[in-house]
């Protein structure tokens, strides 16, 4: 690799993908190495609103959101990898495959999100991504997703 390994601050996120609070939920993403693979970071907070009811007086991280942190942590890898910011880039989620929850995932965690692109040329890209806490596996999975530059067309 010639080139040194990018990273993603907040402000390049909004730049890459439309979501926002409460829906964005990855605060940085680092090693980024091509379409190759990508690290994102997600500060777990008590504040969020999923832990009111997800569930009160235990909060856990859904699992549903845990697998929706790696898919924006693709998208980022995506829009890093080929210089997409500032456009209507969209991408939708299509398949969850062999998804398997290990740990839980609590307020005051770090998740750790490392991605791989399995298939990164053409609309629709494939994904595996394990999430991390400690060094303990939470959570892994395959995804596949569209990528879309021209919404409402």
């Amino acid at each position: 690799m010639n080139e040194a390994l990018k990273t993603a601050d907040n402000d390049m996120i909004q730049r890459i993908l439309p979501h926002r609070y409460p829906f964005l939920l990855v605060d940085r993403v680092v090693d980024i190495d091509g379409t190759n693979s990508a690290t994102g970071i997600k500060n777990v907070t008590f504040n969020e609103p999923h832990f009111q009811g997800h569930f009160p007086g235990t909060p856990i991280m859904p699992g549903v959101t845990i697998i929706e942190a790696m898919a924006q942590t693709a998208g980022i890898m995506i829009g890093v990898a080929n210089d997409i910011t500032d456009t209507n880039l969209l991408i939708y989620l299509m398949s969850v495959d062999k998804a398997k929850f290990r740990r839980k995932v609590v307020p005051g965690d770090q998740l750790k999100l490392h991605i791989t692109g399995l298939r990164t040329g053409g609309k629709v890209l494939k994904f595996h991504g394990v999430a991390e806490v400690d060094g303990q596996k939470a959570a892994e999975a395959e995804f596949a997703a569209m990528v879309d530059l021209t919404p409402g067309s």
